[in-house]
């Protein structure tokens, strides 16, 4: 069964995000059950700021920064981003150095100063909060102090870049980020006058020198966020005119069939644009274009797993294999995007994607000790050294070493990753209720009903099962909606209450609906079935990809790690402080220890006949993504295919077309999870079975 269609007409889009109809209604006892396509939008969450007219009414609120905890597998990355590179960086970095620091000068003056800092400040303050870090705080108040406290007299901040002639405001973009999380978690007093007036001097700069430069053109749509922000909180209508003037100096995110630049992170970080100012247009062409930015670059350089597409810096023609990489900065704007889409539409197609990304692609961008990461990870990835594969990715350099001191975009901006997948993991809704997005283990604490306080903690090793278990906590009983996000790939949720079923029916991109009055101590138990399903990208060589639920599989390859200096084998334009020890951050590369060259034998409609499914031993250390650790292994029959290699620049060679014939003897192959392999195939090929007559295996 090939996996489901991941777009849309925009007929079907429209007729979503419009209705938040429900397909079926059930009573059983005293609780109402029901299924949504999304929320009914036209309601206004008492809780929580949200949308002031005229801006659309959102169909999810993100809860305020401090409202989540990770658990589990997730609590487990943020620990090692902190005692990893994210909470060592400031020793290493020479963009985050305290001496001749731009961001440290009120006029903006210094040696070091552009989208460096605000990029890692804005997950590793998050992180902070979240794991309640003092140190962590301590370092990420400083930064936030040096901000509000050098804001110039006309209202303008940060770095005093200029670029011809004109003053670059990207680099204060990320920043208001870290300021709006700053504020949600402390209330300081100073954070809304501060944007206050930076968007005024933003609104009084003339259009003919506003968001002219490449970046900050690109992605002005990140700048209309933050200002809808405010809008909300504070009301004020100038900033309304101020986001329509962003909008229309911004790049056209709106060109039915081409975008502005080719360029992966832009792309990733700044599709959503239209959709966002959507929320104020009120034009359904915005919210289409979005859509179709993201249909057209999967469909030219996505024919691929993991979520993302082919643009190692650039998406150049031709250049569509998977063996064709993504930035690690592009993984981390796009699952932002997603989770941000997520609420400004209600359609549950967002997350799936940011699913897919964050458990696929995400975690093999780093070492497993997330001491270090790599500026381009791919689908089809068989070697991970420091050489120069240039012409066959578009990069000159050694743009595949994991290395600690490398790649200054990357390097600062992977911090956000993991802690905002799980500030968005529950969404409150317009009806006073909360849904769950995102699915892992951890706790909420939100307000619901008239302003009740309700925790929620769910348990959880999903995406490696399918059980969901959640524990209501409140001091009095109260009534109120819990959504409950039903997975594109899955068929057939069940869900139970207090042991007891629940009969409802729900299939994949809808919301279970449960309403009732909840008491201290109910448990909701939610049952995912995983499927195997095979997806097939007859536009990429007939290649196929293996699904087990959410999680897509990739070949077992043992890796060879190498350690080597991480000066040597940095990127060109990488900086580091005077007293960063290569000794003690190195690099590594990476390469195979056993044959990779394989296609698959397998029943594609039937793939239960082909595989077999081993359920392992959760990790002691919770850290299910790496090879070793695995707590599911598929096992299949596989060819070697020899004609298929290292090619001239030194990737894994381009797929040959399925299906293949060979003469070489089958034997079986286990596969992994796909985001726990630094070396992968995850696009395989297909052996073509013999023919009648023909002597078989």
């Amino acid at each position: 069964m090939p996996f489901r269609n991941a777009t849309y007409s925009f007929c079907s889009i429209l007729f979503l995000l419009t209705t938040g109809f429900q397909t079926f209604a059930v009573a059983q006892k005293n609780i109402s059950a029901s299924v949504m396509k999304t929320t009914d939008h036209n309601n206004q969450n008492v809780n929580y700021i949200h949308s002031r007219a005229p801006l659309q009414q959102t169909h999810f609120i993100k809860l305020p920064s401090g409202s989540i905890e990770a658990g589990g597998w997730l609590n487990k990355m943020l620990g090692l981003q902190r005692d990893g590179l994210t909470g060592n960086l400031g020793e290493i970095s020479i963009w985050l150095t305290k001496k001749n620091n731009a961001w440290l000068n009120k006029e903006g003056k210094g040696d070091y100063g552009w989208e460096e800092l605000p990029y890692w400040l804005k997950g590793y303050l998050d992180i902070a909060f979240m794991l309640k870090d003092q140190k962590m705080m301590s370092e990420s108040k400083f930064w936030i102090d040096a901000v509000l406290n050098n804001q110039r007299d006309n209202g303008d901040f940060g770095p005093d870049v200029k670029k011809k002639g004109r003053r670059d405001l990207w680099t204060n973009m990320p920043m208001l980020w870290c300021l709006q999380s700053y504020y949600e978690f402390t209330k300081d007093p100073r954070v809304i006058p501060f944007i206050t007036r930076y968007f005024r001097y933003e609104l009084d700069v003339p259009d003919s020198n506003f968001l002219k430069d490449y970046w900050e053109n690109s992605r002005g749509g990140d700048n209309l966020t933050s200002v809808y922000w405010l809008y909300n909180i504070t009301g004020e209508s100038w900033l309304l005119e101020l986001a329509g003037k962003i909008d229309r100096n911004t790049a056209n995110w709106r060109q039915p069939d081409n975008l502005p630049n080719w360029h992966n992170v832009n792309i990733a970080q700044s599709f959503k644009e239209p959709a966002t100012f959507y929320l104020q247009s009120h034009d359904t062409a915005d919210l289409a274009a979005s859509y179709q930015d993201f249909k057209l670059i999967r469909k030219i350089f996505g024919q691929v797993p993991g979520g993302m597409f082919g643009g190692d810096e650039n998406s150049r023609k031709g250049y569509d294999d998977p063996r064709q990489a993504i930035e690690t900065c592009g993984m981390v704007e796009q699952m932002t995007s997603d989770e941000m889409l997520l609420a400004n539409t209600g359609d549950p197609f967002w997350a799936t994607n940011c699913e897919d990304i964050a458990f696929n692609t995400f975690p093999a961008a780093f070492m497993p000790d997330y001491t270090s990461l790599r500026y381009l990870t791919a689908p089809n990835m068989v070697i991970s050294d420091s050489k120069n594969h240039s012409p066959g990715i578009d990069n000159n350099g050694p743009f595949l070493v994991m290395n600690p001191f490398s790649s200054r975009c990357c390097q600062h901006n992977h911090a956000a990753g993991w802690v905002y997948y799980a500030e968005n993991s529950w969404m409150a809704t317009p009806d006073n209720g909360i849904a769950a997005q995102l699915y892992t283990e951890g706790r909420v604490k939100a307000l619901v009903g008239n302003g009740v306080s309700v925790t929620i903690t769910e348990t959880t090793h999903y995406p490696f099962d399918g059980n969901i278990n959640f524990t209501i906590n409140v001091d009095k009983p109260v009534n109120f909606p819990l959504y409950l996000r039903v997975p594109q790939w899955c068929n057939g949720a069940l869900v139970k209450l207090n042991g007891k079923a629940i009969n409802v029916k729900a299939s994949g991109n809808e919301y279970i609906r449960l309403e009732t009055e909840w008491k201290k101590g109910d448990k909701i138990s939610l049952y995912l079935p995983m499927q195997l399903l095979v997806r097939k990208w007859k536009e990429n060589k007939n290649s196929v990809s293996i699904n087990y639920g959410p999680l897509t599989y990739s070949l077992k390859i043992d890796e060879i790690y190498k350690k080597q200096d991480s000066k040597i084998t940095a990127i060109g334009d990488s900086r580091w402080q005077p007293g960063a020890d290569p000794k003690k951050w190195p690099s590594y590369e990476i390469f195979p220890g056993s044959n990779w060259n394989y296609g698959l034998l397998i029943d594609e409609e039937h793939p239960e006949r082909s595989i077999t499914i081993l359920h392992k031993e959760w990790p002691k250390n919770n850290d299910p993504f790496t090879n070793a650790n695995a707590p599911i292994e598929l096992t299949i029959k596989a060819k070697q295919i020899p004609e298929w290699g290292i090619d001239q620049y030194g990737l894994c060679g381009i797929l040959p077309v399925s299906p293949v014939k060979t003469d070489q003897p089958a034997s079986f192959v286990k596969l992994i999870p796909m985001g726990g392999a630094r070396l992968r195939i995850s696009a395989f090929p297909v052996i073509q079975e013999k023919e009648d007559g023909e002597k078989k295996e």
